[in-house]
């Protein structure tokens, strides 16, 4: 399984920041957890808090999100930092080869895997990202999260898998599929896409 980043934040009242993080690692190896901006975001503040004082921690600005407040309420500062410290070395790009066909992954763009680009490229993108949407990287299929399916303004340019916006969409080129289809919010879904088959699995609701 390849979990395409952002584990954290969003979900409202109901989140459950440490059992989505308990439940995925406890496949203990059969996943490939992918840095997305909101998990790099919680990790850095995490380090940042816990390297003040009590002094000045009550003078940082609060988390914007309630994923940090309930992940504290939950494990101890130690297996905090452990975590930012896991979020860290998540792979930015994964390359994979199934049956021939190549596959790029990332949070929100991709590249050609020679070709290093920054780590916020990887994790938000940058003045290219409709391009990347519409065209992909020649010689590979990219998947990515980040961009809510229902956002896109373009839906001309490609497709959705799905009934509706809360689903998968692919460019007409058939070489990127982007997956956020809405999951942390009321009306979205978490999507899932087998590489083999090619069948599309959502949540309910």
């Amino acid at each position: 399984m390849i979990v395409l980043g952002e584990l954290f934040d969003r979900g409202g009242d109901e989140a459950d920041p440490v059992g989505v993080y308990f439940t995925l690692t406890g496949l203990q190896g059969q996943y490939i957890w992918i840095r997305g901006n909101h998990d790099q975001w919680l990790a850095d503040y995490i380090e940042k808090y816990f390297s003040l004082s009590e002094r000045k921690r009550l003078k940082m600005g609060s988390y914007p999100y309630n994923s940090f407040g309930l992940i504290k309420q939950r494990i101890t500062e130690t297996d905090m930092l452990n975590l930012a410290d896991l979020i860290h070395h998540l792979p930015l790009q994964e390359e994979i080869d199934i049956d021939g066909k190549k596959f790029l992954m990332a949070h929100a763009m991709t590249s050609y895997p020679s070709l290093k680009e920054s780590k916020n490229y990887y994790m938000m993108g940058n003045w290219e990202l409709e391009a990347f949407f519409l065209e992909g990287i020649d010689g590979y299929i990219s998947l990515c999260g980040h961009t809510p399916t229902s956002n896109i303004l373009w839906k001309k340019e490609g497709g959705y898998l799905g009934k509706d916006w809360h689903s998968i969409w692919r460019n007409n080129k058939e070489n990127v599929y982007l997956l956020d289809c809405g999951c942390g919010f009321v009306s979205g879904k978490l999507a899932c896409i087998c590489l083999e088959t090619g069948e599309c699995f959502y949540s309910r609701g």
